[in-house]
């Protein structure tokens, strides 16, 4: 090493402050932004607009979360490849221009497919348009992987024990805030769309939509981490192998990630909870539209009153409910009112009341604020530093298989039940009884899961395969 990149090291570096905390949190907030685009407002044009059959709608939406391994791959490279001198902002700018281009691109397909299908029906040609929808969707998950893993990696080099968990909160509130203006300013560019709208001019308004957001959620994720890691980054004096390509390869990465079987149950637990709490998202404008009557905007809306409960949740539980019950216990209890919150929605379907719907995506946006408050502290202690890309890989890939899981089961439950039930509401009804269930067996899963196991074994594996490296 040489002598400035070692005084560097020895010098001390300065901490993270709020404004930079909530500058980071521009990043997560244009990813709620882009989550809006394409699990609001494409899935609900596409089902309800297009007509397309919600099973064949969700499974390409759902191939962004399908290539998530390769979360792992990029946490890792982060880890150990720099680029421009620095492991981690590099590849959120590339992730963020590549994932902004693609969104643009996947809504031309739409058309393309929508076009096929009034032409020629469901021929080869439709079925080609699809498979390269699902491509491009593939190509947009990559991009969001090879931009989000490190950037998350990014916030346990730049933190503290004692800030990291206010950095947490911060960031992810911001991605709430993300959802809540997304679903505004959409809400706002859609009122013209009514429900019997011509294509032509929901095709206008939806290319403008899906050219001006992605290019500002790029422009945040540059604002968000420019100049960032280089003045507070703690990679290189944490890791003795920070600057050592050929001791940080992915499988011994991979040994230190799988040394403790409570990984495995964390791994598995976080597949569950978030599969059960995301399972409505493919569904959710679509139940606005067709069992309340909603509009395009109206339905849109309906994230924001969830992102506005969800924002509350993260707030109130960071202070007052995990310094009373505890991480474990925080995280138990947001399954349970989840499940309530589910049960809720279900009772809803059957009363019509938009009003009464709103208020329920409240008390679902404070409960699913808990629960995730809760993991995402869980999380924390699940999370050697050493490598941190490659853990932060790892819990990204748990959650972007379970959210591609449930964007497909959705979409499919609501086929089987529209078959079922022939009834709408009941159709709806079946799809969100099944989070209720999915909470339950998280439930049962956290109860196994221990950090004080995980952290011991973990710390043995690195001891291994450092001093394998280093012998």
């Amino acid at each position: 090493m040489d002598t400035s990149a070692s005084a560097s090291i020895d010098r001390p570096l300065p901490k993270l402050g709020v404004p930079t905390m909530f500058r980071l949190g521009l990043f997560q907030m244009g990813l709620g932004i882009m989550s809006l685009l394409t699990l609001g407002v494409l899935n609900r044009v596409m089902i309800k607009e297009l007509a397309i059959p919600a099973t064949i709608v969700a499974a390409t939406i759902a191939m962004n979360q399908f290539v998530a391994p390769a979360r792992i791959w990029f946490g890792q490279m982060s880890d150990s490849k720099p680029i421009g001198g620095n492991h981690r902002t590099g590849y959120v700018w590339i992730g963020a221009a590549l994932f902004a281009i693609a969104s643009f691109l996947a809504v031309q397909c739409v058309w393309q497919l929508n076009a096929s299908i009034e032409a020629t029906g469901w021929g080869f040609v439709t079925y080609a348009w699809v498979a390269l929808l699902s491509f491009v969707f593939a190509l947009y998950g990559l991009a969001i992987s090879a931009s989000s893993t490190p950037f998350t990696a990014l916030l346990v080099d730049v933190s503290d024990e004692d800030n990291r968990s206010k950095l947490v909160g911060v960031v992810w509130s911001m991605l709430m805030v993300g959802i809540v203006v997304g679903a505004i300013i959409t809400s706002v560019l859609l009122k013209q769309i009514e429900s019997d709208a011509p294509l032509e001019l929901v095709q206008s308004s939806i290319n403008r939509i899906f050219w001006v957001m992605p290019a500002a959620v790029f422009g945040l994720a540059i604002a968000a981490t420019v100049g960032v890691e280089k003045t507070y980054s703690r990679y290189r004096s944490r890791s003795i192998i920070a600057d050592r390509e050929d001791g940080i390869t992915l499988g011994r990465s991979l040994k230190i990630l799988t040394a403790s079987r409570q990984t495995g149950l964390f791994f598995t637990f976080l597949i569950m909870m978030t599969m059960s709490l995301f399972l409505q998202e493919s569904v959710l404008e679509p139940f606005g539209g067709e069992v309340f009557g909603m509009t395009i905007s109206e339905s849109t809306r309906l994230n924001a009153f969830w992102g506005i409960g969800t924002l509350m949740g993260l707030s109130a539980t960071g202070f007052l409910i995990v310094p009373r019950l505890g991480k474990h216990n925080t995280a138990k209890l947001g399954c349970f009112l989840v499940a309530a919150s589910f049960a809720l929605i279900i009772l809803t379907g059957f009363t019509a009341n938009p009003k009464l719907l709103n208020l329920v995506m409240i008390l679902f946006g404070l409960a699913s604020g808990i629960v995730t408050t809760g993991a995402i502290s869980l999380m924390l202690d699940l999370t050697a530093a050493e490598t941190a890309g490659t853990f932060v890989g790892a819990w990204g890939l748990a959650q972007a298989m379970a959210r591609a899981v449930a964007a497909v089961l959705g979409g499919a439950a609501l086929d089987l039940g529209r078959v079922i039930f022939g009834s709408p509401v009941l159709a709806y009804s079946f799809v969100f009884a099944l989070p209720i269930v999915g909470m339950i067996i998280a439930v049962r899963l956290l109860d196994r899961v221990d950090v004080q196991e995980f952290q011991l074994k973990a710390k043995e594996a690195i001891a291994r395969v450092l001093q394998a490296e280093l012998d």
